[in-house]
């Protein structure tokens, strides 16, 4: 996978780098990860076509009782949880770990659509509850495609 592009808004504040997040609609500390966080929004907005309202940025959500945060949650229409996408600093490889974080944010969501990216490698995946497996595809669906 290439490195994504993106027109990407970047400031220096009180001496600290910062990105614009156009989710939720403010600066905030670009770190690595972050980085990350950012092109994928952009990706899954001007690529893909997702609407912007239809993304949530770090949401908390509860796993055996502690408090998570995803990295994106992109909904459908009817406001359904559609994707999970987990950000890793592309100095960390996209492990069975890694998927195995994303799967278990599934346990409370049930998305249809799991993505994990370091910004320079990807693996995207479809969820089969009925069949209880995960299998790889080449890249999420479009939003006007979404089976």
């Amino acid at each position: 996978m290439t490195r994504p592009t993106a027109n990407i808004k970047l400031r220096d504040h009180e001496g600290r780098r910062e990105v614009f997040d156009i989710v939720r609609n403010r600066y905030v500390a670009l770190t690595p990860e972050e980085w990350v966080r950012q092109h994928v929004i952009h990706y899954l907005h001007e690529e893909l076509g997702y609407p912007l309202e239809l993304m949530q940025v770090e949401g908390a959500i509860t796993l055996n009782g502690m408090t998570r945060r995803c990295d994106i949650v992109v909904y459908d229409e009817t406001v359904r949880p559609l994707i999970i996408v987990e950000c890793k600093n592309e100095s960390v490889p996209l492990t069975q770990k890694v998927l195995d974080q994303a799967c278990r944010y599934n346990l409370v969501l049930q998305v249809p659509y799991l993505c994990l990216t370091n910004g320079v490698g990807r693996v995207c995946c479809r969820v089969d509850f009925a069949e209880k497996k995960v299998e790889i595809i080449p890249k999420l669906p479009n939003y006007h495609k979404k089976s």
